[in-house]
């Protein structure tokens, strides 16, 4: 392998590729964990960018991945499995010397969550922790990117309303490439910032009716706000997206969760740690027009 010192998980996702795209703007030297050689790795390829092929369930895979490592970023689908990965995660990076873990938690971790999903992750933010390698925890509110998912766009374009059954609670959106800044930042330069817990919120807290707002605005075509109930919603992933049951039920937990204020909230913590302010949703959505098309 290269002399590449900082990893990268979920390399052609969105949170990993505006890491990745963040570090090679800094100069550093990546090498990224992707689960096939296929034409997304290649296109990393030819970026420089180190490549090592395998996924969460072979901890020899991992540790092979983290040789010469210095830094590395963990990323799980919401999907079952998430406890196990980040202890493979961990010992290998024990084993390797990694001296700093940037792991992507979500805010609704917490011990006492109903989403399965959630309680793993915080289940797995204390695997991180017990390991002893120096991990910094990210608990992102709602990304902006819900709204261009390609699922969520075509009906918003199509239909002229957001319909999400988080009746009038609120969230100040964060875009992945904030994230990924973010991410990129603390992998570069990790000191300080060991052990703790960063909740990532955009600059403004907003409900659905402002979104919707915002988003007219940019797009020039009257959106509103429909709001739909937890039932409607969940009926619509199950049936219409097809969605797989371990993310249904914790899309139904989190829309509870979003009603009672746990995604609510904003802070300055995209700025001081990249030096960038977050993304408006003004902002996010004129970066990408294209996805309402």
């Amino acid at each position: 392998m290269s002399e590449a010192e900082i990893l990268v998980s979920g390399a052609t996702g969105r949170t990993g590729g505006a890491a990745i795209d963040e570090l090679l703007k800094m100069g550093k030297s990546v090498r990224a964990y992707v689960r096939s050689d296929d034409e997304r790795a290649t296109a990393l390829r030819q970026r420089g960018v180190d490549i090592a092929v395998g996924d969460f369930t072979d901890i020899d895979d991992i540790r092979a991945a983290m040789e010469g490592i210095r830094s590395a970023y963990f990323l799980h689908p919401i999907a079952p499995g998430i406890i196990g990965a980040a202890a493979y995660f961990a010992q290998a990076a024990k084993e390797a010397g990694v001296t700093a873990i940037v792991n992507m938690s979500q805010i609704s971790a917490r011990r006492e969550s109903a989403s399965r999903a959630a309680q793993d992750h915080w289940v797995s933010e204390r695997v991180f922790d017990w390991s002893g390698v120096p991990t910094t925890h990210l608990r992102p509110t709602f990304f902006a990117d819900w709204l261009v998912y390609p699922h969520f766009a075509n009906e918003i374009w199509a239909t002229k309303k957001i319909e999400f059954p988080f009746a009038e609670g609120r969230h100040a959106p964060i875009a992945t490439d904030d994230q990924g800044r973010v991410i990129a930042h603390l992998l570069a330069d990790p000191l300080g910032h060991e052990g703790k817990v960063y909740p990532l919120h955009g600059p403004l807290e907003m409900n659905h009716t402002e979104i919707a707002a915002a988003t007219s605005e940019v797009l020039g075509a009257k959106i509103d706000y429909a709001p739909t109930s937890i039932e409607v919603f969940k009926d619509k992933m199950e049936n219409l997206y097809k969605f797989p049951p371990f993310l249904v039920q914790h899309l139904v937990e989190v829309a509870q969760n979003y009603r009672d204020g746990v995604f609510a909230g904003t802070n300055d913590a995209v700025e001081k740690i990249t030096g960038t302010p977050a993304l408006s949703v003004q902002q996010f959505i004129a970066n990408n027009r294209a996805a309402f098309a």
